[in-house]
């Protein structure tokens, strides 16, 4: 045990300070490679040796941790016209989980000096710091490569003084070495990372010093830590083992439970009670360690008492005269070492342990200590090393066991025998016990042996004769499969129930199960491990709706159209029309100019003119015969717009395709178009006056940064269009009277196919792996323009005077006559309140009055004032009720003295903070709070609302104040938490301290959350103009903060007033999922941050996601399939009944603290009755409907999103009776196979109202083709192509046939049906339409019989050249 005794020694380092491991879980270290190039300056002494010394130090607590390491002596020499220089070029590796700005190296310069006794001494002559992390626990820049270390006179043990501050800059009290420098490099080194199971954390080592475990570095460097190479591993094998513990294990547990007892009633200071202190558990850890570490986690082992095994001892066990029989502990499994290395410094451990807990006795019988709730106790009493000797096989191994205060690897106290004890009778090279056991490398036998042995242990079911404490979870192991060490908490997490037992056995096979590798035999372990991340269907892309990004510049033959429609003039402010501008590049935009701009007031136009189908776009699905609009503006309510009929330029209705623009004209109560010109106009009034203070800026912000979202939906079949979106930029007047921009937006839908099915892991690789499921298609374009027509203040056209925003009368059942309770402006320019009676501003008052005098009417009690000259006063009963109003009104005020006085006191001590809160965006700020008294006090922070929190870590509040460019200082460790989580903060006598508060709402605000769609058209939408007088805003959200000392008294209270605004929106996505069940979607996220060329695997290219949702009852996180592959958003969403629409909100952040989201996603989930139909393209397959009709009866029709494959029946309007059932019979023809969504509605034709609505499931096959034709035609224009083809009938009676494609828009039918008599031909004509490109296209001939049943299907294959 030399040379592993001699690593260890060597290698002994503090541990961090406790504090800092208890605050959370260790991250994942960082591993450093330091070089010490040379020291130079005019300091340093030519001819003198110098040493440089590393230690770690945490500024946080002043304390130095770690060993500190020491270079070899240089001399300094000096070069003509240069300092002296000490060139030293040393490297140092160590590595650290402590990712804190706290943490630092300090680099200590020594000197060797003479002593007058002609010896030599050390003296310290200068320091320096070199920070290893940023304020956000990142690396200290690891890519510089040189750089100079500032020297600080003295001693590095200055450190530890109690005035010492961080940062050093703000030390008065250190000087700075003029001229003199340290140069070093510092940066991370990944290759470290592979032996941080041989390095120990905190341990500075050269890479000139030896590691155990490394294999000598290549070449001429020495340096092994550089690119480390691994020694190979030998498994070994741990049989037969046996301690022996003297003089006997009986006495020495008698004596050893003797003293446990003694120390209990010490400590306690208590007589003898009854109880004693018994044996629950004997265990052993095994591990392997180099001297520096443990390599892998000890295995635990439960050990058993000779006697215990059976009767006449346990087989094996060897005889000897000098032992007794049955006193040995004998482990019954095998251990695997697989971690062994050949080398001198490795060596395996062994670590006795006991496990004790208290007995009492409550008539007659013994209760346990977890019976009685009492915790169990762990003590070491043993350990020992053993080192093996190159080039041995199998063996016997004897060693003695180790006690007292000896230094042990395992780090803990270890128990030692008293020598005035009756063991020390047997002399003390035997005092301490030995451990025996059978050493071998033969895998292959005792993989099967120990395979064999843990499967008949688990198999025997006898009770031990005396009880062992048994693990409450006995199929659970928290750290690894191999037998990690077990705490107290968990051997006293659950306690047994009053019908359990103590078996031995249970706990014993659950600990011994996972000694052996995983691997060696299934019934190893009952714990299933769970795979890596797959997801559970393809992912698709995050493909959703994108704003406009500028306005159109129009030709003059454009503006001479949008003249000659008759569209209304937008006016500004002076009443002249205002002209459409030119497109402006987005961004250019300047504050201070909107800030500076006279004219305050804005008037936000919106005028939709026209809506057309794209001419590129898809021919799929019926063209609306009337649309109408939804979106929400700002923080105004949300809009339904009325019916718009789409009107081509000619003045009649839009009936072709080849129309690609109609004008949108209202349409009448009575279904007759409007004589209003056309278009449709809002106006929307945003007047400082009635927006709350600093509002101003952001709807600057608002209009500068946000989009837009307008949704189109068909106005007869209530089916949705298409989404577009508009960026608001162009509204910024910069200086301007007016602004107008003409906009022609896109008109998207994006189709989602359904879920597609995962086939294997092969289709999860990186590359196989692609977003399906996703098609987007262009439905048309809407044409509109954006005005902003500036106004005064003043001279707001339809607004009230600004003074009434400013406060509002309270409430109150009692008017004063003769005008307002707050007058206007007096000529000077003051504000004169009047005095009110305590009845209009108490309603307690007032409704305690009514109820003594009930015959007094409330009028009377009004007119009080003019009572005083009337016959009230000489009525004989007045004088009387007017004394017990007094009597009242003065017993009121007695009651609420001492509320009202709190108040007044409360007042004088709460703060106000206005918070403008944005969904998923944290609001930061901090309190100064002082302590009033002259005596320090420990101030509880109690927060009445969750949304508001304090900051306890000190990283996030160094975030935060990175992100504001605050000065502020930030304190670690400054809050306390109590056992309801509720945190304090120590003051010292009038100290003042800045408490750090996030305000961060993930809940949508309702008016934004209330889903618009197809529900039935409103009647808010017919006013033209919104203003925020009339809508109202949003409600103040107020939140209480109390900062109280002991007792419960405030010292301070914080008002935090909670204005919402709206967010942005940056993509939008639609899904229909069946009614009543859990939408489950996987989308894919854009590659942002990520370089091009990154190699597939690397970490780092991506940077980490997280997302949070509006909606806490819907499951959204992120999955991650490995370092540098994609992130999916997974999303689960319980959908509710048919038609209802949820809305919600996601928002992604790249950041850990969740300060501002990168992008917010928002979602609409239709539900709809489900029904899935399995068919064959081309074929006609029936089916039917249940209607239920409403409480009264209505007029409706169903619509398809596809009629072109759906058939109703009937197809027109029809009576739904009232509480009455009725079929609807729909046919199904689908042209393509596959799967496939159709959506039907029906709909109320009279008041527009969505009745019910239904998602037909597709599931389509291919039909078998008989034939297959291939022909060639020209692309591009021409005149298309006519061919023939025969069909014989096969049967011997006449038959009638229905011919149909599934590309209509390229073939046509010279007759859609013929009938041919039994066994003649037919000549099918078709017509080829000519293909505007080149390419392939496959096109399907359906021949049907009379039921619409598929005959034969004919393939024709076309080449366009």
């Amino acid at each position: 045990m030399g040379e592993w005794d001699r690593v260890f020694r060597q290698h002994l380092a503090l541990p961090p300070h406790p504090q800092r491991r208890r605050a959370r879980p260790p991250p994942r270290s960082t591993a450093f490679r330091c070089v010490l190039k040379y020291l130079h300056g005019a300091a340093l002494s030519q001819g003198a040796e110098y040493q440089l010394r590393l230690s770690l130090f945490d500024a946080t607590y002043h304390h130095f941790f770690g060993r500190t390491w020491r270079s070899s002596w240089r001399p300094a020499s000096a070069a003509p016209l240069r300092s002296a220089r000490a060139a030293f070029n040393e490297v140092v590796y160590f590595h650290t989980s402590l990712n804190h700005p706290g943490i630092a190296a300090v680099v200590e310069v020594v000197v060797m000096g003479g002593k007058g006794d002609g010896g030599s001494q050390h003296l310290s002559c200068g320091f320096g710091i070199i920070p290893l992390f940023h304020g956000g626990s990142e690396v200290t820049d690891p890519a510089t490569e040189d750089r100079a270390l500032k020297l600080y006179h003295g001693t590095p043990r200055a450190l530890l003084h109690p005035r010492f501050q961080d940062p050093v800059e703000k030390n008065k009290y250190m000087t700075v070495m003029e001229k003199s420098h340290l140069q070093y490099a510092l940066k991370s080194h990944q290759p470290l990372e592979a032996i941080f199971h041989l390095l120990p954390e905190n341990l500075l080592i050269s890479g000139l010093q030896t590691v155990p475990g490394l294999l000598p570095a290549r070449g001429d460097t020495g340096d092994c830590l550089q690119k480390p190479r691994l020694m190979k591993t030998v498994t070994c094998y741990l049989e037969r083992l046996f301690i022996w513990l003297y003089p006997s294990l009986e006495e020495f547990e008698e004596e050893l439970l003797d003293l446990l007892n003694s120390d209990r009633l010490l400590q306690a200071n208590t007589t003898p009670d009854g109880e004693e202190v018994v044996v629950r558990e004997r265990r052993l850890h095994v591990g392997v360690h180099n001297g520096l570490r443990f390599v892998r986690a000890p295995q635990v082992t439960v050990l058993v008492p000779e006697a215990e095994l059976s009767p006449g001892g346990s087989r094996g066990v060897p005889s000897s005269g000098a032992r007794d029989t049955g006193q040995a502990l004998v482990l019954r499994s095998r251990i695997q070492l697989s971690e062994m290395v050949p080398h001198p410094a490795f060596g395996v451990c062994f670590q006795l342990e006991y496990v004790f807990c208290s007995m009492g006795r409550a008539g007659g019988k013994a209760l346990s200590g977890s019976a009685r709730g009492e915790a169990a106790d762990m003590r070491s009493v043993r350990w020992a090393v053993w080192s093996p000797v190159p080039g041995t096989g199998d063996t016997e191994v004897v060693l003695p066991l180790h006690g007292g205060a000896r230094r042990g690897p395992c780090r803990a106290l270890v128990y030692r025998t008293p020598l005035s004890s009756r063991s020390s009778r047997q002399g003390k090279h035997v005092e301490s016990g030995t451990v025996q056991f059978h050493v071998s490398t033969d895998s292959e036998e005792h993989l099967v042996t120990a395979a064999e042995i843990l499967c008949k242990d688990r198999d025997e079911s006898k009770q031990p004769p005396t009880p062992s404490l048994r693990v409450p979870t006995p199929r659970q192991v928290p750290v690894s499969p191999r037998g990690p060490g077990l705490s107290v908490s968990q051997l006293v997490a659950s306690p047994r129930g009053p019908g359990q037992t103590l078996q031995q056995d249970a706990g014993i096979t659950h600990l011994e199960a996972d000694l052996g590798s995983p691997d060696t035999e299934p019934c190893a372990s009952d714990q299933l491990q769970a795979l890596p991340f797959t997801p559970l269907q393809l992912p698709m892309a995050a493909v959703g709706l994108q704003a406009c990004s500028s306005p159109v510049s129009l030709s003059r033959a454009s503006l001479a159209r949008l003249h000659a429609a008759g569209f209304p003039d937008i006016l500004d402010c002076n009443q002249e029309p205002v002209e459409i501008s030119e497109p402006v590049e987005l961004g250019s935009f300047n504050l201070r100019l909107e800030e500076a701009d006279p004219l305050q007031g804005n008037e936000i136009v919106l005028q939709f003119l026209a809506f057309g189908r794209d001419a590129q776009g898809s021919m799929e699905g019926p063209w609306p015969r009337t649309v109408f609009l939804t979106f929400q503006f700002y923080r105004f309510p949300p809009v339904t717009t009325p019916r718009l009929q789409l009107v081509s330029t000619d003045r009649g209705p839009a009936t072709g395709l080849a129309v690609l623009a109609q004008l949108l004209v209202r349409v009448n109560e009575d279904g007759t178009l409007s004589t209003r010109p056309p278009g449709l106009q809002l106006k929307y009034m945003v007047d400082p006056a009635f927006l709350r203070p600093g509002e101003q800026r952001w709807f600057l912000r608002y209009l500068a940064e946000h989009s837009l979202q307008i949704d189109v939906w068909d106005g007869d079949s209530l089916l949705h269009v298409g989404s577009a979106a508009v960026k608001l930029e162009p509204l910024l007047r910069q200086g301007q009277r007016a602004v107008r921009t003409y906009h022609e937006l896109e008109v998207a839908t994006t189709e989602y196919e359904p879920d597609g099915t995962v086939m294997g892991r092969e289709a999860l690789r990186h590359g196989a792996l692609r977003p399906l499921g996703v098609r987007v298609a262009v439905r048309g374009r809407l044409h509109l323009c954006l005005a902003n027509v500036g106004h005064p203040c003043e001279e707001t056209p339809g607004q009230l005077p600004s003074q009434t925003h400013i406060a509002t009368a309270p409430d109150s059942t009692v008017t004063t006559p003769g005008g307002s309770w707050c007058s206007p402006n007096t000529a000077g320019g003051g504000r004169t309140a009047w005095a009110r009676r305590l009845v209009d501003v108490d309603n307690e008052l007032e409704a305690a009055l009514r109820s003594r005098r009930p015959e007094v009417s409330l009028d009377t009690l009004a007119t009080l004032s003019e009572a005083v000259s009337t016959h009230w006063l000489q009525h004989r009963g007045w004088p009387k009720q007017r004394t017990w109003d007094l009597q009242i009104i003065n017993a009121y005020r007695d009651h609420i003295k001492g509320e009202s006085i709190y108040q007044m006191l409360s007042q004088a001590i709460t703060a106000t903070r206005t918070v403008h809160a944005v969904l998923g965006t944290a609001e930061f700020f901090e309190f100064a709070l002082k302590n009033p008294y002259s005596v320090q006090h420990t101030v509880t922070i109690e927060v009445d609302h969750p949304e508001l929190s304090v900051i306890l870590d000190p990283r996030e509040w160094r975030h935060f104040k990175e992100l504001t460019k605050s000065v502020t200082p930030v304190e670690e460790d400054m809050f306390h938490l109590r056992d309801d989580l509720k945190p304090q903060v120590y003051l010292r006598p009038s100290e003042t301290v800045r408490i750090p508060f996030k305000y961060q709402t993930f809940s949508a605000d309702p008016a934004v959350v209330a889903a618009q769609g197809p529900a039935g058209l409103g009647t808010s939408a017919s006013a033209d103009t919104h203003s925020l007088g009339k809508s109202g805003a949003k409600p103040t959200k107020l939140i209480q903060v109390s900062f109280q000392v002991s007792g419960g008294k405030p010292i301070a209270l914080l008002r935090v007033k909670v204005e919402p605004q709206p967010h942005v929106v940056d993509q939008t996505f639609r899904f229909y999922h069946p009614e009543l069940t859990f939408l489950k979607k996987t989308i894919r996220l854009p590659p942002w941050h990520t370089l091009p060329g990154t190699p597939v695997g690397v970490p780092g290219g991506q940077p980490e996601m997280f997302v949070r949702c509006s909606d806490p009852d819907i499951i959204c996180e992120t999955k991650s399939l490995g370092p540098g592959e994609p992130q999916d958003i997974f999303l689960k969403v319980a959908g509710g009944p048919s038609p209802q629409i949820k809305k919600f909100f996601v928002a992604i952040y790249t950041d850990t603290w969740l300060a501002a989201p990168v992008q917010i996603w928002q979602f609409y989930l239709h539900s709809l009755q489900r029904l899935d139909v399995a068919c064959t393209a081309g074929q006609l397959t029936p089916l039917s409907l249940l209607l239920r009709g409403t409480a009264a009866p209505r007029r409706v029709q169903a619509f398809t999103s596809h009629p072109q494959e759906l058939e109703v029946d009937p197809n027109g309007a029809f009576l739904l009776p009232a509480n009455g059932i009725q079929d609807l019979y729909i046919g199904v023809r689908p042209r393509r196979a596959g799967s496939k969504f159709i959506y039907l509605n029906l709909v109320d034709v009279e008041s527009h109202q969505l009745v019910s609505s239904w998602l037909l499931c597709l599931s389509c096959r291919q039909p078998l083709i008989s034939k297959a034709f291939e022909i060639s035609l020209p692309a591009g224009g021409g005149r298309g192509c006519n061919k023939r083809i025969t069909y014989t009938n096969p049967y011997p009676s006449p038959r009638l046939y229905f011919l149909c494609t599934n590309r209509p828009d390229l073939l046509q039918f010279k007759e859609d049906s013929f009938e041919v008599a039994g066994g003649e031909v037919y000549t099918i004509g078709l017509r080829f339409a000519p293909s505007p490109t080149v390419g392939e296209e496959e096109i399907l001939i359906h021949i049907n019989d009379h039921e619409d049943k598929n005959e034969e299907t004919f393939c024709v294959k076309v080449l366009y050249q």
